[in-house]
């Protein structure tokens, strides 16, 4: 009896590789038109007010969201370039690490921001998608085609690294300029204790996700090995 072990699930090997690429395009190329739109609202406007336009640059690419959905967008658009090599940002590691990142992404804004400001047109489906879709999107990509069983339980520790720079980051920022870009780490408003428990609240949530996702990704290695092993036995 042949065809047990080749059931299709998540991470199996089975998905052939151009309805990866396919997808991966697909994903990558919502998130290149979501980054795009503000970005050209951002330069519009302060061409228009006459301001500086590195600056306004550097506020663009200072939110969490933009560099995480820039990095999941160059992420698929390397895989679907060359699907073979071997880059950094193409290491399962990283790929999952970006799972955790954008769905904070989603579920801070679903929580905490969405009614701080009411964008229209353009902006409003460009919202949507940096901030609704890619974030359901790409956790299911990765758990439809991605495969399973290379990440380590240290590895939730090891994503930390960059939203402990990302907080550093915003909070220096926030003390050079007077203004923060979150209102949850906000410590002219909050203080500076209450924003410094929020931030490592927040990475505890970070951390938390890593290890579920950890522990969906050695579920998953565990149930495909138990498949093809049934299907092994089924051809004796």
């Amino acid at each position: 009896m042949h065809g047990v072990g080749e059931a299709k699930l998540p991470g199996n090997e089975a998905h052939p590789l151009h309805r990866q690429r396919r997808c991966a395009a697909v994903i990558a190329g919502l998130g290149w038109f979501g980054l795009s739109v503000p970005l050209y609202f951002d330069v519009h406007g302060a061409l228009v007010k006459d301001l500086s336009i590195p600056v306004t640059l550097i506020n663009y690419f200072s939110y969490f969201t933009t560099e995480t959905n820039l990095l999941i967008a160059l992420t698929l658009t390397i895989f679907c370039a060359g699907p073979q090599a071997e880059q950094f940002l193409t290491r399962p590691s990283v790929r999952s690490a970006l799972v955790v990142y954008i769905i904070v992404v989603g579920g801070v804004y679903k929580v905490l921001l969405r009614n701080l400001w009411h964008p229209h047109g353009l902006q409003l489906l460009a919202d949507i998608v940096l901030h609704d879709a890619i974030p359901f999107l790409y956790p299911l990509y990765w758990l439809v085609f991605l495969p399973k069983g290379s990440l380590r339980w240290s590895d939730p520790a090891w994503w930390l690294a960059y939203p402990v720079l990302y907080f550093l980051y915003s909070m220096l920022r926030g003390a050079a300029y007077g203004t923060y870009l979150y209102p949850f780490i906000d410590a002219a408003h909050l203080g500076v204790a209450r924003a410094w428990v929020n931030g490592i609240v927040l990475l505890a949530v970070f951390f938390c996700l890593g290890v579920v996702l950890t522990a969906i990704d050695h579920a998953l290695a565990s149930g495909e090995s138990g498949w093809r092993g049934l299907g092994r036995a089924s051809e004796l």
